[in-house]
């Protein structure tokens, strides 16, 4: 694992970062730095709820991935700047997190520093992985599908795969071919519990970790926003269900080999 100097409680990278598959899971920290703690008046089940527990555990199937600990209730990594700090109710699907009803200028600027640091941390090791050749970043996310209550009905099945993969900013035309080999290698990932639902773009398209990356590297850098369906736990209770995380794991970890022989092929 590889510190990051001053910002090495917020982010680090595992692995060596020289092949082309790569993972980010932004959303799965859950820490604060201390003033930002002070500040909230959220209660932390409801904080860990809309977060994106264990969604490292899922990135780390990939051999180099980055390590976030902080909460997206400090900065949300997967928004553009202007948006990445929750101010006030509107910015978070109207939950009450700060004490005095917003977030000070100067907590503001603290938490955007969280943000910078984290895109200026990852700029550099893509940039090396861009030189070599087309890449794939994996942004694994996770959301929840019980929003009614613990008791409620879940959400529709039909409108809510078990993995969506978003695509919205790719460049079908060049890295289409690896998509659709990559939904269908998850899909197919059966794993004696009958194939997983994996769709394309259902629920999710992807948003500001692929836009960077597209932007910044046109028909090199490939993004492929995973949202698991929080079947894996228990989104109310926080309580992992470890059978269904492990087929999650095992099915990603399934769906690697033809990303390599994908990319290959573009090389």
């Amino acid at each position: 694992m590889t510190d990051l100097g001053g910002t090495s409680d917020a982010v680090a990278f595992v692995g060596e970062w020289d092949g082309p598959v790569v993972a980010t899971s932004v959303h799965a920290g859950h820490e604060l730095r201390p003033e930002i703690a002070e500040a909230m008046v959220l209660d932390r089940a409801e904080r860990f709820r809309e977060e994106d527990p264990f969604t490292d555990r899922l990135a780390a199937v990939v051999p180099d991935h980055v390590v976030t600990s902080r909460s997206r209730f400090e900065a949300d990594l997967n928004r553009p700047r202007r948006e990445a700090v929750y101010r006030k109710p509107d910015d978070c699907w109207g939950l009450e997190v700060w004490r005095d009803g917003e977030l000070s200028d100067e907590l503001f600027e603290g938490s955007l520093a969280t943000y910078d640091a984290f895109y200026d941390a990852l700029a550099p090791r893509l940039d090396a992985l861009a030189e070599r050749g087309p890449f794939v970043l994996l942004d694994v996310h996770s959301y929840n599908h019980r929003r009614d209550g613990a008791d409620e009905p879940p959400a529709p099945a039909s409108e809510n795969p078990e993995v969506n993969v978003g695509t919205g900013s790719v460049e079908d035309d060049l890295f289409g071919p690896l998509v659709e080999r990559f939904v269908g290698d998850l899909r197919d990932a059966s794993l004696g519990c009958g194939p997983i639902d994996a769709r394309e773009n259902v629920a999710f398209e992807g948003r500001n970790l692929a836009w960077w990356v597209h932007d910044r590297y046109p028909r090199v850098g490939c993004v492929l926003a995973l949202e698991f369906k929080k079947t894996f736990m228990d989104e109310w209770t926080g309580e992992l269900h470890a059978d269904r995380f492990r087929r999650s794991q095992i099915g990603l970890a399934a769906a690697l080999p033809g990303l390599h022989i994908e990319l290959e092929k573009l090389r």
